[in-house]
């Protein structure tokens, strides 16, 4: 076998279909599209549309809820806090409020306030006044030697 001997098996490829090529091609004048109508035009693509039956879309169940006056907390790691601590962009010492983590560059926006997780380990004595805060975040301060106080805002929710 040579390369000027390779062909691809008989039937593999089918030459492409040049339409609109006169009426003798068997696909001329109209090109294979009809006439008239939407489909017959040029731009047009009919997406979600099942011919008149309700598209699946309409006949899939709607589920859940939002709530429109729903929270949105910006959320804090205590492994982050720590790690400021460490960098020496968080005072350990003073306290350590939304507005502080706020010009420290830990969070970027307060939203509706700021939630502190228990993700990661805090070493440092640190006081925290915060809007929110997970249970166990409150606890892993207290280990620490610390208090976490959750502001007033967040009770009135």
């Amino acid at each position: 076998m040579k390369l000027n001997e390779l062909r691809d098996n008989p039937g593999a490829t089918k030459p492409k279909k040049r339409v609109g090529r006169g009426a003798g091609s068997g696909m001329g004048k109209t090109a294979g599209r009809g006439i008239k109508g939407q489909k017959s035009r040029s731009g047009v693509a009919i997406k979600g549309y099942e011919g008149g039956q309700m598209p699946i879309y309409q006949r899939l169940p709607k589920r859940g809820f939002n709530k429109p006056n729903r929270k949105s907390f910006a959320v804090v790691n205590l492994g982050n806090i720590q790690k400021f601590i460490d960098d020496g962009k968080l005072d350990a010492k003073a306290e350590i409020t939304e507005d502080v983590l706020l010009a420290s560059g830990l969070v970027r926006r307060k939203l509706d306030g700021v939630r502190v997780l228990a993700k990661g380990d805090l070493s440092a004595k640190v006081t925290l006044t915060v809007t929110g805060a997970s249970k166990s975040a409150v606890e892993a301060v207290e280990k620490a030697g610390g208090s976490l106080t959750v502001a007033a805002s967040a009770a009135a929710e």
